[in-house]
């Protein structure tokens, strides 16, 4: 991504409220690192763009507060994975 700082936070501001996304998804999106990511809509989009900050900050909220449901179905769908290789069935 070869945007200056203050351009890429409105673009990765912009992206995780069109998408909803993660900051790991919008990391993996742009080819940058998270800390990137979480710097540039935290500490520069307020300065920038105070009202995108603000709704990027909600669905940064609400993606920490389902985060624990998202490891658990990651999880779930490792060991069904690993039983499927095994030749097992899995259940529910």
């Amino acid at each position: 991504m070869e945007h200056q700082p203050n351009d890429r936070a409105v673009v990765l501001g912009t992206y995780i409220l069109e998408h909803q996304a993660t900051v790991r998804a919008a990391a993996k999106q742009f080819g940058i690192s998270k800390s990137t990511v979480h710097k540039d809509v935290s500490e520069r989009l307020p300065h920038i763009r105070p009202e995108l900050a603000g709704q990027v900050h909600e669905i940064l909220l609400k993606n920490k507060q389902e985060r624990h449901i998202r490891g658990g179905m990651a999880t779930k769908r490792k060991y069904a994975m690993r039983k499927r290789s095994a030749g097992e069935t899995p259940t529910s």
